[in-house]
């Protein structure tokens, strides 16, 4: 253990479980900084404790959780609900951190090994938190699996039995030569031994995403590889390395280290370049990744050229043809896929079929098609993305009522209104909540009188009107009188490539709002089925198919930071395909 003061704690995370973390004040009167380490898959903060010394980083906070289901914090052992749903722990961590001891994110450093270096990477990656820098030490983007098609067997036994127990099968000799931490390790009672199969399973699908996806990642970043791993796959790693956009960037390869990278016998070796990365990040800042061009230039406007053009292999052409022919074959039996070939799989009637979640079709054949279109991955994540909508706009009402501002709402692009007045409907629940105006506009007319027709229904003609505009007509905006003070831009952004549109938008709209007002914006930066979406389905502007520029979500804050915003909360989809966030209108622009 360390010589420094040691406080036990709890924070609260998002659903209301409390975990418990280690806090090492730093050791000099000012502080420059905090470090956050994030422990292996089956240990615990303890485990990382010597780190604060050996890392001589004395005029430092650190600090160390114990991951849900691991150590001292409650929970199955071993289990999470997902990975997301860690991930997101991770977040309301760092948040803690920022509220409770007074350190900005911007003065963070995240240190992680194994799954906890999988943890802290999905969590850059999701949800581009601006902190000063990562490192990852032997991450679990992963395992050696020793028994054959152990993954395949688990994943069948997942889906038969549902959530099960398997015990691990790393022993302390595979992960370090350290005698010590051998004997520490094995006699341990916090060590977690059995691990829940539906985090195994989800850390793998995980790991591959952000792998194939670390391009979005712009934060400088370190790598530290341990050359004799038995525990986990190099390969993915150095993947993970070489598709970064990080400023600084940085990969170590320890030749005879095994996977506990930060707890192996000759582990100065791994924490002098470690501490090296970590004050060169706090005496020089690496200068900010700006990605305002990337609709011009970078692996996302790469792949939505390769996207644009037609397959050349007779075999791929052959195999996208039958993909068409299939969902054209679906389409005369399932309703919603009807409704998609017709009007666009992106249309608002479309999204509208999707949040009621009915199966709909011919007979049952067709119902059971239907209901395999509705369960497909981005429609669940539509599904989602609605409860995070409704859940930050409550949030953002809740803020304007305590600090006494009316709720004026505008919606942008509201489709057929669905989200908002549902969010309506259950925000003034609360007889304190009082919703003085609702405006929702849309550019489709169809749109406008559907919305029209649901105002109507609700009886809430008295506050909320429903009018016709388009959300990248910069002029529209000087019309919204008495001034919004909190805005919707759902589901739009997303759908259109250039950033300078978009600019443009969100600089209309930063002008038309009160300042200190809310904005709740989404984003799509990543989508398992985007090759398939691109070749065989079609969009509601008339396009034979929906090839879309995806859209970092370090990228979407950043066009809405320059608009004036502050990102102040963010939700994901367990998937990883949809996000929202609610921002707030500065001050001063």
């Amino acid at each position: 253990m360390t010589k420094r003061t040691i406080n036990e704690s709890e924070f609260i995370t998002h659903d209301s479980e409390k975990l418990f973390y280690r806090h090492w004040p730093a050791a000099k009167s000012r502080r420059r900084g905090a470090i956050v380490l994030l422990h292996c898959g089956h240990e615990h903060s303890a485990r990382v404790a010597h780190l604060v010394d050996e890392l001589k980083l004395r005029d430092f906070s650190f600090f160390a959780w114990d991951a849900r289901g691991h150590g001292k914090s409650p929970g199955p052992r071993g289990y999470s609900p997902s990975v997301a749903a860690s991930v997101r722990d991770l977040q309301c961590f760092i948040d803690h951190i920022r509220d409770a001891h007074g350190i900005a994110v911007e003065d963070i450093a995240v240190v992680g090994q194994s799954v906890g270096a999988v943890l802290a990477a999905t969590w850059v990656h999701d949800y581009a938190p601006p902190v000063r820098c990562l490192a990852l030490a032997s991450p679990a983007f992963r395992m050696k699996w020793y028994i054959p098609f152990a993954r395949a067997g688990l994943r069948l036994a997942h889906k038969l039995r549902g959530s099960f127990h398997v015990k691990s099968l790393v022993r302390p000799e595979l992960l370090t030569h350290d005698i010590e931490r051998i004997a520490s390790y094995a006699a341990d009672p916090l060590i977690t031994r059995p691990i829940a199969v539906n985090m195994l399973l989800d850390l793998h699908d995980t790991s591959k995403r952000i792998v194939d996806d670390a391009a979005a990642i712009t934060v400088p970043t370190q790598v530290l590889i341990s050359g004799a791993d038995r525990v986990v796959q190099r390969a993915p790693q150095d993947l993970f390395y070489d598709r970064l956009r990080s400023a600084r960037k940085e990969r170590v390869v320890l030749p005879r280290f095994r996977h506990d990278t930060l707890g192996e016998r000759d582990r100065a070796k791994a924490l002098e370049p470690l501490r090296a990365f970590i004050l060169r990040e706090f005496n020089a800042r690496s200068p900010r990744v700006s990605l305002v061009h990337a609709n011009k230039r970078g692996p996302f406007r790469d792949e939505y050229e390769a996207m644009l053009k037609p397959p050349t292999k007779p075999f791929e052409r052959f195999y996208w043809w039958m993909n068409r022919l299939a969902l054209r074959a679906g389409g005369a039996l399932s309703e919603g896929i009807a409704l998609g070939l017709s009007l666009g799989f992106d249309s608002d009637a479309t999204l509208d079929y999707v949040y009621r979640n009915e199966a709909r079709g011919c007979g049952g054949i067709g119902r059971l098609i239907d209901r395999f279109y509705l369960n497909a991955p981005g429609c669940k994540g539509m599904r989602q993305r609605k409860t995070h909508i409704e859940a930050l706009l409550g949030l953002a009402i809740a803020r304007l009522v305590r600090e006494g501002s009316p709720v004026r709402l505008v919606d942008v692009a509201a489709g057929h209104g669905r989200h908002v007045l549902d969010a309506i409907a259950n925000s003034t629940d609360d007889a304190n909540v009082t919703v003085d105006r609702i405006v929702l506009r849309d550019v489709s007319a169809i749109n406008v009188e559907a919305g029209r027709a649901s105002i109507a229904r609700r009886g809430l003609e008295s506050i909320a009107h429903f009018e016709q505009a388009d959300a990248f007509d910069e002029a529209s905006f000087t019309t919204l009188e008495p001034r919004p003070t909190l805005a919707i831009a759902a589901g739009l952004y997303e759908l259109y490539g250039d950033n300078a549109m978009i600019e443009r938008s969100l600089h209309a709209l930063a002008q038309a709002v009160l300042p200190g007002s809310y904005l709740v914006y989404t984003a799509q930066p990543w989508h398992p089925r985007r090759e398939f979406i691109a070749r065989s389905s079609s969009t509601h502007r008339g396009e034979a198919s929906r090839v879309m520029r995806r859209r970092s979500q370090a990228e979407m804050d950043e066009l809405v930071r320059r608009a004036g915003f502050r990102k102040l909360e963010q939700r994901i989809d367990e998937m990883g395909i949809f996000t929202v966030s609610l921002a707030q209108r500065e001050a001063r622009q």
